[in-house]
């Protein structure tokens, strides 16, 4: 009696465990989509809690039940026929959490999403064939571009870059079909895509650049240009940039040793992003003004290991990075508790993080009240890398440990802009040392003013002076000549008529 006792006290004790340790998960609709909302314990023994979007009722509830009711993992054969949004759902959770960042994240979502779904989402995989990709890139060039609340369409109809993401894109995910046995070849894989015509970006010489800088007269903007020239950040690294990182100690500037250490860069991303990827490349997460956002503002690490460097001041620039230090200081010191000290470099009045459209907006009103070149803020990184590289005379490597590019081609094809003067002067300095001997001349050369044939007037004008009558004579001859008069009246004071 005893005995069976204990075994019903055991068997009730286990499923009050069970019950606690039961996942309850809730749903809550957010405009036109709906939030699985649960709560998760991460490796550090923390319970935190996760929200994850789903465009129909129906998928958000099919995921409470999961998160409810775990099943054990079963291995079993692919399916002989999925849908093309149903496998892309799986490629994003087994493949794409993994590999991309949440920029990554937010671009290739929002590809499927607005791209990839809507023309051959209902279309089994194993039906997409080349002829069929074929077709499919002639539908996507009569496609009309996305527009969201945040961001409007450029273009009439898909560029030809964008095609070309989609297509990677799909590559890859078919590439991991192949790979998991679900379909024999990739159709993608020798895709013939439109061409894409890359655009030289037009950039600000020096001398433009110093005024752009005199005329300049938002704080933020005139901090955020000397960076982006001087030190060569991307924008997304200047804004994130923070103070523990600049190094502008008296005796760093006099050893010039003054410098920044690049390892982190603000972004804003979605929560969705956020949730999927994890926490392992976000350094710090914003709080929003407003809770209810779909986005957050963070601080990741860079795009690659090698964008995370140290790069060296100009004393100029390292003592324009005290004074703006020493006024923030001073208007921290005046709103007291109200400032949010994020020991941000680049921020609002207030101390939060300053996102990119505010200094895209800035630049753009410089560039529109200085009448200044229209070109994008970006460009000043690539003047930058230009003025090193002739400064340098071509060091691609020490240029590229400044820019922080992983690639050293990407230096040499994309921002190594040789301005025309520059060519000009080649021509010369080509003629100067190759062409000055004659020898090798087989055309008659234009006769130009050699140095030998100028000839020394100093002799005559001492003849002169000591002969007056000499001096009435070549005044008659040259009579009417005033450019004549007014240099003898020059060279030895009144000539008599």
């Amino acid at each position: 009696m005893l005995l069976i006792f204990l075994q019903l006290k055991t068997g009730l004790m286990s499923k009050i465990k069970f019950r606690k340790e039961m996942k309850m998960a809730s749903i809550i609709k957010r405009n036109k989509s709906y939030s699985v909302i649960y709560n998760y314990t991460d490796k550090t023994g923390q319970v935190k809690q996760k929200w994850e979007t789903y465009h129909t009722y129906e998928d958000a509830l099919k995921r409470k039940d999961e998160i409810e009711n775990p099943q054990p993992l079963i291995l079993s054969t692919p399916p002989d026929e999925q849908k093309v949004s149903d496998f892309l759902h799986d490629f994003v959770c087994m493949y794409g959490e993994k590999k991309w960042g949440v920029s990554m994240y937010d671009a290739q979502t929002s590809l499927i999403a607005n791209y990839i779904n809507p023309i051959i989402g209902n279309m089994n995989i194993q039906d997409i064939t080349p002829r069929l990709v074929d077709k499919y890139i002639q539908a996507l060039q009569k496609t009309p571009c996305v527009s969201t609340r945040t961001r409007k369409g450029n273009n009439k109809y898909i560029s030809a870059n964008t095609i070309e993401k989609i297509i990677k894109l799909l590559r890859c995910a078919f590439k991991q079909a192949v790979r998991w046995e679900m379909i024999d070849r990739n159709p993608f894989e020798y895709a013939i895509l439109p061409k894409v015509e890359h655009k030289t970006r037009d950039i600000w010489d020096a001398d433009t650049i110093r005024t752009a800088l005199s005329k300049c007269t938002d704080n933020k903007l005139y901090i955020a240009m000397n960076l982006s020239f001087a030190c060569s950040l991307r924008l997304g690294e200047i804004l994130g940039l923070k103070w523990k990182n600049v190094h502008i100690e008296d005796k760093d500037i006099v050893t010039n040793n003054a410098y920044i250490f690049v390892e982190a860069e603000l972004e804003r991303a979605s929560k969705r992003a956020i949730e999927a990827i994890g926490d392992s490349e976000i350094y710090q997460i914003f709080k929003p003004l407003m809770p209810n956002t779909s986005t957050r503002l963070i601080l990741k690490k860079p795009k690659t290991e090698s964008s995370i460097r140290k790069v060296w001041l100009p004393k100029t620039v390292a003592y324009i990075l005290r004074d703006w230090k020493k006024a923030q200081n001073e208007h921290k010191e005046f709103l007291g508790d109200e400032y949010q000290d994020c020991d941000l470099v680049v921020a609002l009045p207030n101390g939060r993080p300053c996102e990119g459209r505010l200094i895209h907006k800035e630049f753009n009103a410089l560039k529109e009240s200085a009448g200044l070149p229209d070109v994008v803020f970006h460009s000043l990184r690539h003047s930058s890398t230009t003025y090193k590289l002739k400064l340098n005379h071509g060091d691609l490597k020490a240029t590229q440990g400044d820019t922080g590019h992983a690639e050293i081609d990407m230096i040499t094809n994309v921002y190594a802009h040789i301005m025309d003067e520059d060519r000009r002067l080649n021509a010369q300095r080509f003629e100067e040392a190759f062409y000055s001997n004659l020898d090798l001349r087989k055309s008659t050369p234009s006769k130009e003013p050699q140095p030998s044939q100028i000839v020394d007037i100093n002799p005559l004008i001492e003849q002169m002076k000591q002969t007056p009558d000499l001096v009435n004579a070549f005044a008659a001859m040259a009579l009417g000549q005033q450019i004549f008069v007014n240099c003898c009246r020059e060279g030895f004071g009144s000539i008599s008529k």
